[in-house]
């Protein structure tokens, strides 16, 4: 009953539905159920198969992995541990150029390892760190830029909501996954590093000219002070206890979430989070957490079928027809990334493309860790690519400043998509680098 006109006809039904502004979950749902009807011929099969796949879908003990990562980064972000982390930050650069800027891709580099997600961290630091960079005369696309391409760095260094959705779909281990991120994750870091360092030196006016090293407005009190390094520190903390334990084999992911938690609560009851902060805290995640679980099950029913059908071989031999270069096959799914990225978010992508590149890129003889790594910095790149990049709209959303035009802020995240473009075939030429720590795992 499949075949390649069946597949055409699915892949189209399914993109008109997503360009139309039908919700993801929605689209692949209907899809799922009417075509596993049409391919069974029978649609209490297929109802069978939705029931089916929705127990399965969610009541593996590591589901829950997604629902506490997101609670330990709602208690973390409710604490002001990001305030901490971008001063604590900002004075240890204090003898560098462009040390707001610095401050604001280190700040989101430790703070996307608690929230795991690029949209809660380029909002955060739009609040931040855009109007202290504006006290200091920096250029505003130099300034927005950097918070918005920083920003993907929460996808990619773990725990990442991205990573364990990809996991899920394609069956692989999470604790891997996240010990995968960690050396691109301070490889990305570090390139825009060198390029802002570099930016300042060339252009020292766009980032405060003599101002560029005056020290940020700062409360001299003792117990303030003191209370900031608190922050900081428990943040540095909990990331090592939860990445360690999983790295050491202490326990799982799912374990580790549990504990990351737990020390996530306690650090925000001795920052003074009230009560009400708690429970929003716990709200929040309900919020975040209930689509992810709905998506994972239209997923999984998307992923049946696929399998039966024959959609993956369809798009395979697809592939394989422009040419079988495994340079050229990366090429077009990267392209297909940057498309989709422009119109709709990280998980959705991830759902819609995964179960049909992840099988075509083994085929093509890439690692599957390294390949999870590939795409989720590909994918990121797209939330930076005009005209809908979801981080450029965010930052745009969260400063309130009539010259942040969303062209100013597409203009200043060029260098950071670039960069993001240049770790993708970094990682794909030299898949040690995702490959490597994974390997010493216990």
């Amino acid at each position: 009953m499949g075949g390649p006109e069946f597949a055409i006809a699915i892949i189209a039904v399914l993109l008109l539905l997503v360009m139309c502004s039908v919700p993801v979950v929605l689209a692949l749902g209907l899809c799922s159920f009417f075509g596993l009807a049409y391919l069974t011929g029978s649609l209490e099969i297929a109802g069978s198969l939705l029931a089916n796949t929705t127990y399965e879908a969610i009541r593996d003990y590591v589901f829950a992995v997604i629902p506490l990562f997101v609670l330990m980064g709602e208690f973390i972000s409710r604490s002001g541990a990001a305030s901490d982390l971008y001063n604590l930050v900002n004075r240890g650069f204090k003898r560098l150029p462009g040390r707001l800027a610095l401050a604001t891709v280190g700040g989101n580099a430790v703070f996307g390892a608690v929230t795991g997600v690029s949209i809660a961290s380029a909002a955060a630091f739009s609040r931040i760190a855009y109007p202290q960079m504006l006290r200091h005369n920096y250029d505003k696309s130099v300034a927005l830029g950097s918070i918005a391409g920083s920003a993907s760095l929460g996808m990619l260094i773990p725990p990442s909501v991205l990573l364990i959705v990809w996991g899920v779909i394609s069956e692989q281990s999470i604790g891997r996954l996240f010990v995968a991120g960690v050396l691109p994750g301070i490889l990305l870091a570090t390139m825009f590093f060198v390029f802002i360092i570099g930016f300042a030196i060339l252009r020292p006016s766009a980032f405060g000219g003599a101002h560029a090293n005056t020290a940020i407005t700062e409360d001299e009190n003792g117990e303030s002070r003191l209370n900031e390094v608190f922050g900081g520190l428990g943040v540095a903390l909990l990331i090592f206890a939860v990445l360690g334990g999983i790295w050491l084999g202490a326990f799982t992911p799912t374990e580790a979430a549990g504990i990351g938690a737990l020390l996530a609560l306690v650090l925000a009851v001795l920052k003074g989070v009230p009560l009400t902060g708690l429970k929003e805290a716990v709200l929040e995640t309900g919020r975040i957490s209930a689509p992810l679980l709905f998506l994972l099950i239209t997923a999984q029913m998307y992923s049946r079928l696929l399998a039966l059908g024959g959609i993956v071989d369809f798009i395979q031999t697809l592939f394989l027809s422009v040419g079988d270069s495994p340079l050229t096959i990366l090429l077009i799914m990267v392209a297909v990334w940057f498309v989709l990225g422009m119109f709709i978010d990280s998980v959705s992508i991830i759902l819609l493309t995964v179960p049909i590149f992840a099988p075509l890129a083994l085929s093509a003889g890439y690692d599957p860790i390294a390949f999870a790594i590939i795409g989720i910095v590909a994918i990121e790149a797209g939330l930076l690519t005009p005209p809908l990049g979801l981080c450029v709209y965010t930052v745009k959303g969260c400063v309130n400043d009539p010259d942040a035009t969303l062209g100013r802020i597409f203009q200043g995240s060029i260098p950071y998509w670039i960069i993001l473009l240049i770790l993708v075939f970094l990682v794909a030429a030299f898949p040690a680098l995702a490959t490597w720590l994974p390997s010493l795992m216990q």
